[in-house]
């Protein structure tokens, strides 16, 4: 395993899986409400509007307000910093995936 594949090249605000989960959905889906926030991940009001506050602070995510339905919403988007760190999670679970692929085939051959 190469050194560079450890979990903790992801700070803090990335790596708890609320938050991860937040982001995930956001890469998914592109833009979502509180609510939808809420339906999916469960939760208090404050406890999702805490993780959120993190994410905003960090970079990695934006709010907009608009109007939907004659009422005003709040939507939630990532930046291209969180875009990008995204990204390199999905690498990182990649090439783990593939260092342990090829880890598997090696023990094979040696049997």
């Amino acid at each position: 395993m190469r050194e560079n594949k450890f979990y903790t090249q992801f700070d803090s605000v990335f790596f708890e899986k609320t938050r991860l989960s937040m982001l995930t959905i956001l890469y998914n889906e592109g833009s979502v409400s509180f609510n939808r926030f809420k339906k999916l991940l469960g939760g208090t009001d404050g406890a999702i509007y805490s993780h959120i506050r993190k994410l905003i602070n960090a970079g990695y995510i934006v709010q907009k307000k608009g109007i939907f339905q004659e009422k005003i919403q709040t939507n939630y988007s990532l930046t291209e910093k969180g875009r990008m760190i995204f990204r390199e999670y999905l690498k990182f679970l990649s090439d783990m995936f593939e260092d342990g692929v090829m880890e598997q085939k090696a023990d094979r051959k040696d049997r």
